[in-house]
């Protein structure tokens, strides 16, 4: 990776999500709107904003912070489908055009700011002629590299050639977009991409992984991915024509499938990993239809599917821009499709076996995942990825099929249990703790669980303050059920800010069930959360209960209310 970064003008959309929905759907973006997406805010309007919503958010916590909110759900084809207008307006005047994301499209500078008169010059066409062509509200950035551009584009900046390490470096390390590396970083006192890419570039690499030398790169003002993309074989592009021609959006994504299919495969056998597409298609009446998608990745399979669907569902549908401004449509249905491996980079491990059965089963299950996922969408298949945390919710994610599988939280991933010490197992319950048996809470760092009263297998671990103990609950329930808890006499138990239980817990109450008996518990394991942010800090303590019937719960209280976090097998 050397040399400098081109030249990248870069043009992005606000909030594009929430206009996305505006414009297909005729949600009104000028309200309190909030675009989700697995429960959690993705984009959010100006108005929501003000009324405190951010990105980040669970659904529950926006709509608390904004009772008029109206939520809509995140849909990839969709910002896709009214991007294409924009795209077609920035083509207008200049060549070359890359889309980046549905919202956000780059280009090389140095052509445009030589015929439109200079970079700033150039900046200030591009933005009024979409406006004008789009009524989209756009800003441009231009910076050495696309990373830095699309910085530059969220400020309305224009870099001189060279300052971009400068204009980097006073930005917080929130502007890399991993939330898992900031959090990490801001810990160990790098709180800048000055201060970040000051780092010895093999330190940071034996410290954080690849993922954390790729992000020290771009603190540095250096591109993500080399300057001079390996040029793929003519060879490997792939092309599928068709006698009747392809008007139908549907019909066009079944035999873009097949076809992205068939270029990925080409791709593997070469040892090979796309990470620009170009997508052509030519109609019956002789249109040429060309578009870029670029991928800050690895294209698989699905994800090369999937952009070719969405840009024939742009091309063929023909929605209307914001504005009514309609992107050039085909003259007539289309009868050839071409998939260009734009960029290509080599990726080891994609090579078949000597007689092409290595990993054959895999990748059987890989395309049949991946078809349930291009039907379905990307979070009908997900993969549980173990990391840090204070409860179990905290410490497992769930990432979709193909995507890279990191923690949600810093910190090494808890090793499996031994055969002495395996969750879920009801017969490792030998001796429930009792409040006369428990005279000192246990510590959660000890290593002993007070379910099993054996040393755990993850003593070792680096652990996390506030942490439970093993053996992990069998269910995790998504959403906790409000109890009550109550001593022998019929008194509510409570936990005093200096964590002292007011009595013994003897029954406990789910809901409108019928009260249960607490034959043996243990706790509490205070648990207080980022108490340096007001508006997010929580405090809680939490407890392993044993009930007459066998079943062990976890419960916690918060602000005096009892809650069955899960479940115990």
């Amino acid at each position: 990776m050397t040399g400098a970064p081109v030249r990248t003008l870069l043009l992005w959309c606000p909030d594009w999500p929430v206009l996305a929905a505006e414009i297909v759907d005729g949600v009104p973006a000028t309200g309190p709107v909030a675009v989700l997406h697995a429960n959690r805010v993705v984009a959010c309007s100006e108005r929501a904003r003000a009324e405190g919503v951010r990105r980040g958010l669970r659904k529950r916590e926006a709509q608390g912070r904004c009772p008029q909110l109206t939520v809509v759900e995140y849909d990839p084809g969709r910002d896709a489908r009214a991007f294409e207008p924009v795209v077609a307006a920035v083509e207008e005047l200049v060549a070359g055009v890359e889309v980046v994301r549905p919202g956000a499209c780059a280009v090389a500078a140095r052509g445009p700011s030589r015929y439109l008169g200079g970079e700033e010059t150039a900046a200030e066409r591009i933005v009024e002629h979409v406006a004008q062509a789009c009524a989209v509200e756009s800003q441009v950035g231009i910076a050495d590299g696309v990373f830095a551009a699309g910085l530059a584009a969220r400020a309305g900046q224009v870099v001189p050639p060279g300052a971009t390490p400068r204009f980097l470096a006073d930005l917080p390390v929130e502007a890399l977009g991993r939330p898992a590396l900031t959090d990490l970083l801001r810990r160990l006192g790098v709180r800048t991409l000055g201060d970040f890419a000051a780092l010895p570039a093999g330190d940071v690499l034996a410290r954080f992984g690849f993922d954390g030398a790729l992000a020290h790169r771009l603190a540095a003002g250096r591109d993500h991915r080399p300057l001079a993309v390996r040029q793929p074989p003519a060879d490997l592009a792939v092309t599928a024509d068709h006698d009747e021609p392809l008007d139908r959006v549907d019909t066009a994504a079944f035999a873009a499938r097949a076809l992205a299919e068939r270029l990925h495969d080409r791709l593997a056998a070469h040892g090979l990993a796309c990470t620009r597409l170009g997508i052509e298609a030519v109609t019956a009446h002789g249109q040429e239809l060309h578009r870029v998608w670029r991928h800050d990745g690895l294209l698989s399979s699905a994800a090369i599917a999937d952009r070719v669907r969405w840009q024939l569902d742009g091309w063929l549908s023909g929605g209307a821009g914001r504005g009514g401004a309609r992107p050039a449509r085909p003259t007539a249905g289309i009868i050839r499709l071409r998939l260009v491996p734009a960029g290509v980079i080599a990726q080891a491990g994609l090579q078949p076996g000597l007689w092409g059965e290595a990993g054959e089963e895999r990748e059987r299950a890989h395309r049949a995942l991946s078809r349930v996922q291009g039907i379905l969408g990307p979070e009908a298949v997900v993969t549980a990825v173990l990391g840090g945390g204070r409860s179990p919710a905290d410490q497992v994610r769930l990432v979709p099929w193909g995507d890279e599988r990191l923690p949600a939280r810093p910190g090494p991933p808890p090793l499996p249990d031994g055969p002495s010490d395996r969750p879920g197992q009801s017969s490792q319950v030998v001796e429930p703790q009792t409040a006369d048996s428990l005279p000192d809470r246990p510590s959660p760092l000890s290593g002993r669980s007070p379910l099993s009263g054996r040393p755990s297998a993850r003593s070792g671990e680096p652990p996390w303050p506030g942490r439970l103990p093993p053996p992990a609950p069998a269910v995790v329930l998504p959403d906790p059920l409000a109890a009550a808890v109550h001593d022998a006499a019929g008194e509510p138990v409570v936990v005093s800010a200096r964590l002292q239980v007011s009595t013994a817990p003897a029954r406990l109450t789910v809901g409108t069930a019928r009260p249960a008996e607490i034959v043996g518990w243990a706790g509490p394991w205070p648990v207080d959360e980022r108490w340096w942010a007001p508006a997010e800090a929580r405090r809680r303590a939490r407890f392993q209960v044993c009930l007459a019937d066998g079943t062990a719960l976890l419960l916690a209280v918060e602000a005096g209310h009892w809650l069955v976090e899960a479940i115990y097998d």
